[in-house]
């Protein structure tokens, strides 16, 4: 019987072969190479299914992982290294499927735990989802659809299954469950293997939603849902007698915007979408780097509605974090696109992937407001994973943009509307070696016109397709919206009405909070990448221009810091060394090299001298911290410890809001001592007894040190400017203060060949008032005119000690 089955596997596994692609998605927990040890590794798998097996042998062959058709010996005793849940469904209905012997094979695994002291056997979970297909309502199902039903397929169906879906295969390996742990906690009965396997039912169907995505509605089932919500068919009587019209012609409007706004979301454009864009990316990209998918995993895993808020850099963006989603093993989100977007042929096509069109503002339009809120609150009620950028627009800048509110609120307010699953939102940084519309975005901010989106423009992004280096996608940590209300309005679930969802007097300044945490999440979660290293270290340089040697040398220096005072723990680096890093920059053509009999000299030249400012501001909060540090040293023979500490803090405080920081006093302190540590300990500084700090008798420190110092300037400026206009102008209204301190960097940028955009940017200086407004360096007086406090002087002096005494003649002038 063996033999035949061995022989009738055999010759299964050519067309297996032939037929079947696995994506494998492996827990990281999982060590692939743990089968080299003594303890044994078995699987257990929902079908007992040839099938199955056999494709889940080809994933586990290229984990290095054990063969599952494989036998086990252990005490001398044999054992199937795979335990199925589930037989086939018989084809005639008739019959019964037969129980498996998994009940038994467990049980006898555990017995044997109870008789061996040594043996620590691991049970991993195997989950195979084919095809990615959600399930549809039966009204709307297809042939494909019925025949590749995954429930309980029969054979025959399963013939459909890996013909129609064979190239779009799952393979989900779990976290392993140790059986010594289940024996010596749960006992060896039958009732404990009876409980594993229930466990593993639970665990297979959860892994299978998540991968595939809730039942899934169609467009028209959606308007008769959202028609039929209480809300909108309220609203529609309100319409009508408030404007004089009938309730028809109300609807016939409602179902126009729900039209204008709603996704088409098909599994095939997924598909497709999917091996063009790895087509694409190969083209574009040395890889695709992606951090902390697991905690998609486990988010899904345990019920919650993700909410994905990313960073905008790019419209890139859209296609990346959807492709990485969809390689994470998790079903696409519904994305919250721009109504600009929805062109032909782009609309159409991205509304089958899952888009769904926002206008830029609906404010006054409360037809439109309550609909776009119930369609949202509808796919949260579904158990649709969503995406939307609170930035609303994409970063001119490189720097994340003050946070829109509006999608947080409709979010919350999608809770008062009674929606019992978790909502959690997912911070996602996104970092690109290049970013394809930089050089546009440098001509809008010099004050071209914004280029609308359109086919045209499409064909010439085509037509520029070359090496963009790599790309970064990390998840950043979690915020359970439901957890945060409990922790900041311990009374909101008092607003709850599913007809008429309320705004209570809390919901702005909580959306305003959760907004900011938003976006310091995202900021912690940074990725460090070779251009933006090399544009920050570059910027600063006199000329532009380092030697090949020295600009290595200042890499290493800047991931040694990382290295030994990260920024946050969420932070991510390279793992090539400082040369490798430079080499793989060279080849992207965004340095000037001019070699000599000396060696080479790397500069910034031209246009790339501009656009290297966007990537240089996509990290540069990551250094704010040790650049303070070091121009306060570099600018000041000795400075005593505690005056340094507390100098940092209170400047980096003033940046935290603009730069979106992450840490509180306290951490902002323990950050500086943190710094001051890792440059000792690289011998970059050195303290005294006194307790004084100075920067080593080394030619070489001190011009690393000066490099990482020069990083602060631009802020610093800025800030000097503000406090230099107070001081002249006070008493002054904000919107004089801001007219005369833009006017004043406008000019400052122009004597110093600033080139940064944010320099004179009146949103970021707005930003930086209103900080020191809060800190009590500014107070209002009558009239809304603002006056200095003997705060703002201190810090003025602060200033002058750190900065050029020509910068601070020509602010001062």
């Amino acid at each position: 019987m063996l033999a035949i089955r061995a022989f009738f596997y055999f010759l299964l596994s050519w067309p297996i072969k032939l037929l079947v692609r696995t994506k494998v998605v492996l827990d990281k927990s999982i060590d692939t190479d743990s089968h080299e040890s003594n303890q044994p590794i078995f699987y257990i798998v929902k079908h007992q299914s040839a099938s199955d097996l056999l494709a889940l042998k080809i994933a586990c062959k290229r984990q290095k992982l054990p063969d599952p058709l494989s036998p086990v010996t252990i005490n001398n005793q044999q054992f199937s290294r795979t335990l199925c849940l589930e037989k086939p469904t018989p084809i005639l209905k008739w019959r019964k499927a037969r129980a498996t012997h998994a009940i038994e094979q467990g049980q006898s695994l555990l017995e044997q735990h109870e008789l061996d002291a040594e043996l620590d056997a691991k049970l991993i979970p195997a989950n195979l989802v084919w095809g990615r297909t959600p399930t549809v309502e039966k009204n709307n199902a297809n042939v494909g659809t019925l025949l590749a039903d995954q429930e309980s397929p029969s054979i025959l169906r399963k013939f459909f299954i890996v013909l129609f879906s064979g190239r779009h295969a799952l393979v989900r390996l779990s976290q392993p469950l140790a059986v010594r742990y289940m024996a010596d906690n749960h006992g060896t009965s039958k009732d404990t293997a009876h409980k594993l396997l229930r466990v593993a039912r639970v665990h297979f169907h959860r892994q299978t939603v998540a991968a595939t995505g809730p039942r899934l509605m169609h467009r028209q089932q959606m308007f008769h849902a959202l028609m039929a919500n209480p809300a909108v068919k309220k609203l529609v009587e309100d319409e009508a007698k408030n404007k004089g019209i009938s309730e028809e012609k109300v609807k016939q409007q409602a179902l126009k915007i729900m039209d204008e706004i709603a996704g088409d979301y098909r599994e095939s454009m997924i598909h497709f979408g999917e091996r063009v864009l790895s087509w694409l990316w190969n083209k574009l990209y040395k890889g695709i780097e992606v951090k902390n998918g697991q905690r998609l995993r486990d988010l899904a895993q345990d019920g919650h509605e993700i909410i994905y808020v990313p960073c905008h850099r790019s419209h890139m963006d859209y296609l990346l974090l959807t492709y990485v989603i969809f390689h994470e093993g998790l079903v696409t989100p519904r994305i919250a696109a721009g109504i600009n977007l929805n062109f032909w042929p782009a609309g159409p096509i991205f509304r089958k992937a899952g888009a769904f069109f926002i206008r830029r503002s609906f404010r006054g339009n409360r037809l439109y407001s309550t609909i776009f809120r119930e369609y949202l609150g509808l796919l949260f009620d579904r158990g649709y994973a969503v995406k939307y950028y609170t930035e609303g627009g994409r970063s001119r800048t490189g720097r994340l943009l003050a946070p829109k509110t509006g999608m947080l609120a409709m979010t919350i307010q999608s809770l008062l509307r009674g929606v019992d699953r978790p909502l959690t939102l997912v911070p996602v940084y996104i970092g690109y070696e290049h970013v394809m519309e930089v050089s546009t975005y440098h001509k809008e901010l010099r004050g071209s016109k914004k280029q609308g989106e359109s086919v045209s423009g499409v064909f010439k992004a085509i037509k520029k397709l070359r090496n963009y280096g790599k790309g970064y996608v990390n998840f950043g940590e979690p915020i359970n919206v439901n957890q945060f209300l409990n922790d900041n309005v311990p009374d909101w679930k008092e607003a709850i009405d599913p007809i008429d969802p309320q705004k209570p007097s809390w919901l702005t300044p909580s959306v305003n909070v959760l907004a900011d945490q938003v976006m310091t999440k995202i900021n912690e979660s940074a990725a460090l990448n070779g251009v933006a290293l090399i544009a920050l270290i570059l910027l600063v340089a006199e000329n532009n221009a380092l030697t090949e040697a020295e600009l290595i040398d200042q890499i290493d220096f800047l991931l040694n810091i990382q290295r030994k005072a990260p920024y946050s723990p969420e932070l991510t680096m390279p793992d090539e060394d400082a040369k490798s890093i430079l080499e793989h920059i060279k080849s992207l053509n965004k340095l000037t090299i001019d070699a000599d009999d000396m060696g080479n000299i790397i500069s910034l030249t031209g246009s790339t001298l501009l656009e290297m400012t966007y990537y240089r501001n996509n990290i540069i909060h990551t250094y704010i911290i040790p650049a303070i540090i070091c121009r306060f040293l570099d600018r000041q023979n000795r400075v005593n410890h505690q005056q340094l500490v507390n100098n940092t803090v209170t400047i980096a405080t003033l940046f935290k809001s603009e730069l979106f920081l992450w840490h509180n006093e306290s951490e902002l302190t323990d950050a500086a001592e943190q710094c001051l540590a890792a440059l000792a300990d690289m011998a970059m500084i050195k303290q005294c007894e006194q307790g004084y700090w100075s920067i080593a008798q080394d030619h070489k420190a001190q011009a690393q040190v000066h490099l990482l110092g020069a990083i602060a300037d631009e802020s610093l400026q800025r800030l000097a400017v503000v406090c230099t206009q107070l001081k002249q102008h006070a008493p002054i209204t904000k919107s004089k203060l801001e007219e005369q301190v833009v006017k004043s960097a406008k000019r400052l940028s122009r004597l110093n060949n600033i080139n940064a955009p944010e320099f004179t940017d009146k949103k970021v200086q707005s930003n930086l008032i209103n900080a020191l407004k809060e800190h009590g360096y500014i107070v209002t007086e009558d009239k809304s005119q603002l006056m200095t406090t003997e705060q703002l002087l201190d810090l003025k002096q602060q200033l002058a000690n750190v900065l050029d005494i020509e910068v601070l003649q020509s602010i001062v002038r």
